[in-house]
Formats: structure tokens, sequence, C-alpha cells
């Protein structure tokens, strides 16, 4: 149903072609959709919302499925859970956890995409939400994080919040595929949440982030349709007018008169 979507050698040949490659976070079947139907390159989905269901929908991207640091916590249940998200039909995982539960899931011959640069999950370690390689010892200690990555056998990594120089040229020098977020424009894959795309986020918006439509005043406008429309439903049921005679099923007048007599008896 889905074999036309990339393989992991396609976008490694495409890196080597020099494309640029579109990605997106999405969470609902309708984002997958769109996601797909626009031509969207690959889609970051994490994985309890991972489901046959949204790899239909997510047609013919490659997928990557986020394997949830801190709900999984051995290398047996990252092994199980990534098992189960190439069953499902993934085309590889994300895994923020320790250099060996990343090189087990490569000894398995899973797709693997780390994280460099700015990771959420570990950022005490650098200072908080903030961009990461701005001075050399940084930026030395993320190629050096980039180059370990490659020796376990990442297939790529996310890129995040590091000097767009400092990205173009970790993509450059690296056979992984570099997934940027903030990294600049020489990452391999401009990296993107579907929720600032859209403009209906309620997290702070990064300073990378670009949008393209005001999805939060439609999605207020609609809320507020919501509520106008119940109260005209209560409104209707307290006046009578609600349900009408076209909302009811009808009873032939004999048949209800002879229910009424054998009811009686």
């Amino acid at each position: 149903m889905y074999h036309n979507r990339p393989t992991v050698a396609d976008i490694r040949a495409r890196k080597a072609r020099g494309e640029k490659m579109t990605m997106l976070f999405v969470e609902t079947l309708d984002e997958a959709r769109a996601a797909a139907e626009a031509g969207i390159d690959i889609l970051s989905i994490i994985d309890p919302l991972w489901t046959p269901e949204m790899r239909q929908a997510a047609g013919n991207c490659f997928v990557q499925v986020g394997l949830l640091y801190g709900e999984l916590v051995t290398g047996e249940e990252y092994l199980r859970a990534a098992f189960r998200a190439m069953k499902i039909g993934g085309d590889c995982v994300y895994c923020s956890a320790a250099p060996d539960i990343q090189k087990l899931l490569c000894d398995n011959a899973i797709p693997v995409v780390a994280h460099v640069g700015l990771i959420p999950s570990q950022c005490t370690w650098t200072g908080g939400f903030r961009a990461v390689g701005k001075s050399a010892d940084q930026a030395l200690a993320v190629w050096e994080h980039v180059k370990r990555l490659e020796q376990i056998g990442c297939f790529g990594a996310e890129l995040e919040v590091v000097p767009d120089r400092l990205g173009a040229w970790i993509s450059a020098n690296t056979p992984l595929i570099m997934l940027g977020m903030g990294a600049g424009s020489g990452a391999d894959a401009q990296y993107l949440f579907t929720e600032d795309v859209l403009g209906h986020g309620a997290n702070h918006k990064p300073r990378h982030a670009k949008t393209y439509r005001n999805f939060a005043a439609e999605y207020a406008r609609l809320q507020s349709e919501r509520v106008a429309a119940f109260r005209e439903f209560i409104d209707d049921v307290r006046t009578g007018a609600y349900p009408a005679p076209e909302h009811a099923v009808a009873i032939p007048d004999e048949a209800f008169d002879a229910f009424l007599t054998a009811a009686r008896r």
C-alpha cells in the first residue's frame, strides 16, 4: 500500500545530490494527510500516535517514529518499541537515549536518528533552551558528538539551534542526514512543527519557526460557533422547538389505537 515511499538509501542519495528536504512534526491524521498531499518529504510522529491508520494517512512520506525518552528506559524496552514502530511501517526511529541504547538499535539494523546541539531532554547540561555551539569549544563538542553517532551507526540526527555556519559545515562533512531545526539553510532537511507552520501552537514559538497560516484565529472562531450551536440546541429543547415532527418516527393512527386498546386491558 505504501511501496512508493523513499527508503533510507533514497534519503542518503538525495543528500549526496545536494537536494534540500522538508520535514514536519505532525500529530493528527488530517495533518499527516495534508503533509502527504502537499509533498512533504519526511514526517516525525511520536510513538503513541503511530498506528496503521497514521501510516496510511502519511502516504508516501518517509516517517521517523519518535521513541519517548523517559517513558522507555532499558535497552530491551527501546528495542521492542523500535521493532513495533518498524512493523507498523516506520522508516526510521528517533532515539535520544544513551549511546549504548542507540547502538543496540543500530546493531539490529534499525535506522536511528539521534539528536545533537540543543537536546531538550538534556538541555540542563548546555544551559537550558538556548543555542549550542557559539564558542569554538561548544562547536567542537557538537562535531565530536556527530562523529560518535557515525561510529555507533546512526542514520541521521536532529541538529537543533546551532549557528548556521556550523550547521552547514557539519552537514557537508558527515554522511549522517542532518535534520535542521534552527540550524541554518545548510542542513540536509528543514524541520518544523505543524503547530508553528499553522500558527496554533500553545507553546513558545521558537525563533527559527515560520508561520504560514493563522489557524489560531480559525480555531477560536470554530470554538465560538460550537458554543453558539450548543446554546441554540438548549433553547430549542426548552422551548419545544426540538424535536420537531421531521425529527420523529410516525406511527399510523390505527396502529397506535390498537396499541392503546391492548395496553389498557
